[in-house]
């Protein structure tokens, strides 16, 4: 739905009493200006004719002995529906019940305008195609219970409202946070239309304030007198923006007590808008909404400080309470890696520690170095420690995995391996493995030995983010199981934000700059041999593709329910970080959607952990599947 110029437009709304002005004050009584308003909404139903747009347009109208306040919809040279104002203010500047009579329940259902029959009243609901639009007018929506209210829980999905809001000092905020609200409360799309420049500035003056907002989110705004904006440089504003009908209906579906708010009380008209001969309008390939790359991240700077401050606030928090309930001597261990999730996770350690009144060194830190740690992230790792006051303990995995090796007759990346192999010596026949020589077992010893470790000292901190359980990156009974996951619902793409932002916020000095230096860390479960430089070889966005795809995907099929195309269609119009191909984009999703079915299994036994955004994968509380489910059907031509 596409609210924008009459020549690109599905729906095109304009301001209260646009067709003869607000603030006619008197002249609205006089027989010349109501004719004058016919004849001009006669132009306007004949120059949509052959046109597929739906039009909005707000005049004064004679309905039996009263003169009301309206809003036409005209589509297709017809005029479809006529809805009146319901709630008139009289107060301050505004005097409307001088001039017009509010809707009521002794009003006609039908009226006779321009030599037509015309649906008329509140109770109106207008479809095209997947919209069901519901109209009210300025004030309305200003009320406890506006109408819009009513026609959202009958079905629209789409609601307008044809305004005439002078500006005052503050106003502004508050139309944005109105349009705001209701367009959440409502799970709709809302297009909010205000007069500008050309009404008279006797007493008023009126900023042509045009919002377009989804579901709490506004998707776009124009200028507006007030804000800097000339109107003799530009003497009328309009916003354009596409609505996602398809995201609404979804939101609608997992919102149960949505439907149960509807009552009996309010039962509505549905006008059928769809066009009779009137062609299917070629489609488009542009978009008119921004498409984040990264819907995790806030773009701005201060909405990602705020977000940022207050999931640091609830992990913490929910640590707290669990620290609450363990005996005093218990030992908080976990394991420190030098990379971003468990410094993560260790910052929260921290700062759950100083709230509870405990010492830092209840914290013990356990570094185990396994045949894929590099120096880069050990030092980051024993730095940590050192600089935090935890409680250090570095255990080598190294020769516990070759025991483990030789009880399972395995062989090591084809390395044969007997009771005669040192550490030292197999490290060394490891520099000779070609880069990328694929071996499960290996990797997943290293992460059960050190599970085991961990779980034998005591309560075990997780340290595993939401995209690592999306797409099943982790060894399943070992860095997938802990007691307590303070990282559980943080997508990647913000962990690194996270613990930045700790290291501008609550720490200084050396701690400080050992956080930025693991923000710039690599991402990697270091499980195999580093290259021949000591650098990290083993990357996880190279085999799997970038976390910024995956959250990008994770995001619009757990949160939106997204089909293939859809998504794959968001992604070629989203501002990512970097350019990505369309083969790319399809390659990547392709891993998505086959590991995140493949690993549901894993998910079904996190540990307990704190929700903090919109999207979870906690079984317990957000999303549950069968493990078993069938990924074909989820693919695109299967």
């Amino acid at each position: 739905m596409r609210m924008v110029d009459e020549t690109d437009a599905d729906l095109i709304v304009l301001p209260e009493l646009g067709v003869s002005g607000y603030t006619c004050g008197d002249l609205f009584a006089t027989e010349g200006l109501l004719s004058a308003c016919l004849d001009a909404l006669q132009r306007l139903v004949e120059h949509t004719a052959g046109h597929g747009n739906l039009v909005v347009v707000g005049l004064p109208l004679s309905v039996q002995s009263a003169l009301m306040n309206c809003a036409v919809l005209i589509a297709e040279g017809r005029i479809h529906g006529v809805v009146p104002k319901s709630f008139l203010p009289n107060y301050r500047e505004f005097y409307e019940q001088r001039h017009f009579h509010a809707a009521s329940a002794t009003d006609p259902s039908f009226v006779d305008l321009l030599g037509q029959r015309i649906p008329f009243g509140t109770d109106l609901l207008f479809s095209r195609g997947q919209a069901t639009i519901g109209i009210e007018i300025c004030e309305d929506l200003w009320m406890p219970i506006p109408p819009s209210s009513h026609a959202a829980l009958a079905g629209a999905n789409v609601l307008v409202n044809l305004s005439a809001s002078n500006e005052t000092i503050g106003k502004a905020d508050w139309r944005r946070d109105l349009v705001r609200s209701q367009s959440g409360r409502c799970l709709a799309a809302y297009a909010y239309a205000s007069a500008g420049a050309g009404e008279s500035t006797s007493d008023l003056v009126f900023g042509g304030h045009c919002l377009i907002a989804e579901n709490g989110v506004m998707l776009g705004e124009s200028r507006r007198i007030g804000d800097g904006l000339d109107p003799v440089v530009v003497p009328s504003t309009s916003v354009c923006c596409d609505v996602d009908l398809q995201r609404l209906k979804h939101d609608r579906q997992v919102t149960g007590s949505f439907d149960d708010a509807r009552t009996q009380q309010h039962e509505f008209r549905i006008i059928d808008c769809n066009p009779g001969s009137i062609s299917e309008r070629t489609p488009r390939s542009e978009l008119k909404r921004s498409v984040i790359g990264q819907p995790f991240v806030p773009s701005g700077e201060r909405e990602l400080e705020n977000r940022c401050s207050e999931i640091f606030s609830i992990q913490i928090a929910g640590l707290v309470k669990r620290l609450s309930r363990l005996p005093a001597a218990t030992k908080l261990s976990i394991g420190i890696s030098g990379g971003l999730d468990s410094t993560l996770a260790l910052l929260v350690a921290i700062r759950a520690c100083e709230v509870a009144g405990r010492s830092p060194a209840e914290i013990y830190g356990v570094t185990m170095p396994g045949f894929g740690t590099t120096e880069h992230t050990r030092q980051s790792a024993d730095q940590l420690i050192a600089v935090t006051g935890i409680t250090g303990e570095c255990i080598d995995i190294r020769a516990l995995c070759l025991d483990t090796f030789l009880s399972l007759g395995h062989d090591p990346l084809g390395i044969k391996v007997n009771k005669q192999t040192t550490v030292d010596s197999f490290q060394q026949m490891l520099a000779e493995i070609p880069v990328g020589t694929p071996d499960l077992t290996f990797e997943n010893v290293q992460a059960r030995v050190r599970t085991m470790l961990l779980m034998s000292r005591g309560f075990v901190l997780g340290t595993g983010d939401m995209s690592e359980q999306a797409l099943g990156w982790c060894t399943y009974n070992a860095d997938h199981i802990s007691m307590y996951n303070v990282n559980t619902s943080i997508p990647k793409t913000l962990v690194r934000f996270l613990v930045r932002y700790a290291a501008e916020h609550y720490f200084e000095g050396q701690l400080k700059d050992i956080l930025h230096r693991v923000a710039e860390t690599p991402i990697s479960p270091e499980l195999l041999p580093p290259a021949a430089d000591g650098s990290i070889q083993q990357s996880t966005e190279a085999e799997i593709g970038d976390y910024e795809l995956h959250d990008f995907f994770l995001f619009h099929f757990v949160r939106n329910g997204f089909s293939q195309q859809k998504i794959l269609y968001l992604a070629a119009h989203a501002t990512f970080t970097r350019d990505y191909s369309a083969e790319v984009i399809a390659a990547t999703f392709e891993k998505f959607i086959a590991r995140f079915f493949a690993n549901q299994f894993k998910r079904n036994c996190v540990p307990d952990g704190p929700k903090v955004g919109s999207v979870s994968l906690s079984p317990r509380g957000d999303w549950r599947m069968p493990s078993d489910a069938d990924v074909d059907a989820f693919r695109e031509g299967s």
